[in-house]
């Protein structure tokens, strides 16, 4: 290995960990803010893990008018495995009741989570919520990081760390930073966008000019498509209010700390386009960066219209990312709206949908934007070492 391998490879090293101890450091200091709202636990109601060590008694058939259900109930024989009941045996009725998500059929020898309701008498009651899925949870997110290992290398070690800064400052950070410390979203949601794009990109691509580039374009796609989608908020009335969660919000006591959800709108777009972003502008950057080691007499514009005709090939792909995201997602409602024949205007113009019509064409947006901007402070970045 080259020195200037070695010390690059010790400057990103030193980077990763100076980013993580700031990382620390903003947790503790969100997580150190005002009290948290009551929790859920302290009201007499907890999820624990059970495990089912008899089936005593089962009274189920399939439920003619639902596909794949069971109706009855069956009367089991568990043993809480976690909380503060751990240990506790007991006997339990479970209703399948076929038409909705909660109804659980039970085997012996599985492991479910339960509802456990105590009253204030020390008395509880457990009832079945839903299957125990963590285990194969945890066995895909190992199975994702042995494959990008395998297929990536050293540069797939680079993406699962920069994939868990990301996902450790979204959600040990900015979330802590909202509830407990009242910061205002979209200033806060920049922050850890710049920091975990930072950290990533230089994790994967190192110092230097390619690694600056993307930086640079990354950032503002995501701050136009948080701008876009801000605009069209104010022009249709759409923000953070409008959100289905917004009325539990309030009413969990959400704000008391001085969250405003009204922006949790625009901060939700620009989370949503920061991976597509990131992707587009690190091709583009890399293709310029070859472009001109192969052709070091190129100047600006030949740089910059290098990178467009490479970012055009690639935005398209990544538009289709964020649309064919929320297709997918809602794949189930479209389905019942088009069972229930719902009328145009009413439908365009539901809370929910618009919301998502608009998050994916400002993300969308946000990506294409990306490419120009790439491609042009490439162009500058690299042109200035361009040989006589």
């Amino acid at each position: 290995m080259k020195l200037s391998k070695k010390k690059d490879l010790l400057l990103r090293c030193g980077m990763a960990l100076l980013a993580f101890a700031l990382l620390l450091g903003l947790h503790f200091y969100a997580i150190r803010g005002k009290q948290r709202w009551e929790a859920s636990s302290a009201a007499g109601k907890e999820y624990e893990k059970v495990r089912v060590l008899e089936i005593l008694e089962e009274q189920v058939q399939p439920d003619p008018n639902r596909e794949n259900q069971l109706v009855g109930e069956q009367t089991l024989l568990v043993e809480i495995l976690t909380g503060r009941y751990a240990g506790d045996q007991l006997q339990i009725v479970n209703h399948l009741s076929g038409g909705t998500s909660y109804s659980v059929y039970a085997e012996k020898g599985g492991e479910l989570i339960a509802r456990i309701d105590t009253t204030d008498l020390g008395e509880y009651r457990v009832s079945v919520h839903s299957y125990s899925r963590s285990l194969w949870i945890w066995i895909f997110v190992i199975l994702f990081v042995v494959t990008l290992i395998l297929v990536g290398g050293k540069q797939g070690i680079s993406a699962v760390f920069g994939l868990g800064f990301t996902v450790l400052g979204v959600l040990f950070v900015l979330v802590p930073l909202l509830t407990q410390r009242g910061w205002r979203p979209v200033p806060a949601t920049l922050l850890i966008v710049a920091l975990t794009m930072t950290v990533s990109f230089v994790l994967i691509g190192g110092f230097g000019k390619k690694t600056l580039t993307a930086i640079v374009g990354s950032f503002g796609g995501v701050a136009a498509a948080g701008l876009l989608a801000w605009a069209a908020g104010a022009l249709m009335h759409l923000s953070g209010l409008n959100m289905p969660e917004a009325p539990e919000m309030f009413q969990r006591g959400v704000t008391e700390n001085g969250l405003k959800i009204a922006p949790l709108f625009v901060c939700g777009v620009m989370l949503a386009a920061e991976g597509a972003v990131m992707d587009v502008s690190m091709s583009v950057s890399s293709a310029i960066r070859e472009v001109h080691a192969a052709n070091p007499g190129y100047g600006r514009r030949d740089l910059f219209r290098s990178g467009m005709r490479v970012g055009r090939d690639a935005m398209g792909t990544m538009a289709n990312t964020l649309i064919l995201a929320f297709a997918g997602t809602s794949l189930n409602a479209m389905i019942l709206i088009y069972a229930y024949d719902v009328a145009y205007y009413r439908l365009i113009n539901e809370n929910t949908i618009i919301m998502e019509i608009v998050q994916s064409l400002a993300g969308s947006m946000g990506i294409v934007l990306t490419v120009p901007l790439v491609s042009l402070v490439g162009s500058l970045l690299h042109s200035r070492n361009r040989s006589k």
